[in-house]
């Protein structure tokens, strides 16, 4: 997911021969190491977010994606809103860490107690803990996204439709003409998208990841705790497999309602409620456009979530093995 944004795990993991435990990582690691790979993903990233949400926005016949840098102000637009995710990226998976980590306590406690010696969380916990982790992602990120996407469909200088200088200019506007709550435009949608999303994601990262780890295991003749206690290279490439992959999955299923968030957070903002309902929306775009215009930019999407999904574990789980080295 973008940016999605970014996804995260809090389990027992395996760091040269030291175990850390979950209780060893704290709110502190997580800050460092989530926002390092968070902001390494908005960076291989945003030129992919750049062209989906143009894809999102145009009528179909805007041209190919060249045409969709060049038309915009150059190669250089397509990093044009960046500012706002870069910026927060620290915040945001400190965030999902926490949050994931602070239900999942909540899910021993009150629903389930945890498995003796068990790898890492059940399917289930990390559905329901990993949805609700989208949740407070969703009120995170919903008006930072707002402001993105605005940005990036306007045109070059001097174009009508470029209202905004800036993220912090485009913030000012909007509450000033429409309350603070018109940040938050489209968050329904935004949250419709994220609970399923993260749940999904948390849930998949370990099956695929077990079945990788195993996989390279066989293929090295070596057993996964001598891949472990090496700090195989093969252990990273899982994690970046599973990472990849999942991000690329659970992005093509909930992809529809991503079109319909840009929709509605590039309309023009005096657009009334009722025809900025999601169903509205999703009506408007299948009876004039058909339903392919609800997965119109999904190549790019997949194609993109694959790095940064992918780059967000090595990252994440190479800084926690670096400052468990330190003993930070």
């Amino acid at each position: 997911m973008e940016h999605k944004q970014e996804f995260g795990r809090k389990e027992t993991r395996q760091i040269d021969v030291d175990i850390v435990e979950e209780e060893d990582v704290s709110f502190f690691h997580d800050f460092v190491a989530g926002g390092i790979a968070g902001s390494a993903s908005v960076v291989v990233g945003h030129p992919f977010d750049t062209i989906k949400v143009r894809m999102q926005t145009s009528s179909g016949s805007s041209g190919g994606l060249l045409s969709l840098a060049t038309s915009y102000g150059g190669v250089s637009s397509l990093f044009r809103g960046m500012a706002a995710p870069l910026s927060t990226a620290c915040v945001v998976n400190a965030i999902i860490f926490s949050s994931y980590g602070w239900s999942s306590r909540m899910f021993d406690q009150y629903v389930e107690p945890p498995t003796m010696n068990a790898v890492h969380d059940s399917t289930i916990k990390a559905f329901t803990c990993g949805s609700f982790a989208g949740l407070v992602q969703g009120l995170v990120i919903c008006p930072m996204e707002h402001l993105k996407c605005r940005l990036q469909v306007q045109h070059g200088k001097g174009a009508a439709d470029n209202l905004y200088k800036g993220p912090v200019q485009a913030a000012r506007s909007i509450v000033s003409g429409y309350g603070f709550r018109g940040l938050y435009r489209g968050w329904c949608v935004t949250a419709w998208r994220e609970v399923p999303a993260f749940g999904g994601y948390f849930a998949l990262y370990d099956f695929f990841k077990d079945n990788l780890t195993s996989f390279f295991a066989q293929q090295s003749g070596m057993t996964e705790k001598e891949m472990a206690s090496q700090n195989h290279s093969y252990l990273w490439a899982s994690s970046a497999l599973a990472g990849g992959t999942t991000g690329a999955l659970t992005w093509a299923v909930i992809y529809p309602f991503d079109i319909i968030k840009t929709r509605i957070q590039t309309a023009p903002m005096e657009t009334p409620i009722e025809k900025r309902r999601i169903v509205t929306i999703a009506r408007n775009i299948i009876q004039n456009e058909g339903v392919g215009a609800l997965f119109r930019g999904l190549n790019v999407t997949v194609i993109r979530a694959f790095p940064v999904n992918g780059i967000i574990f090595p990252v994440y789980e190479y800084v926690l093995m670096k400052m468990a080295e330190l003993e930070y």
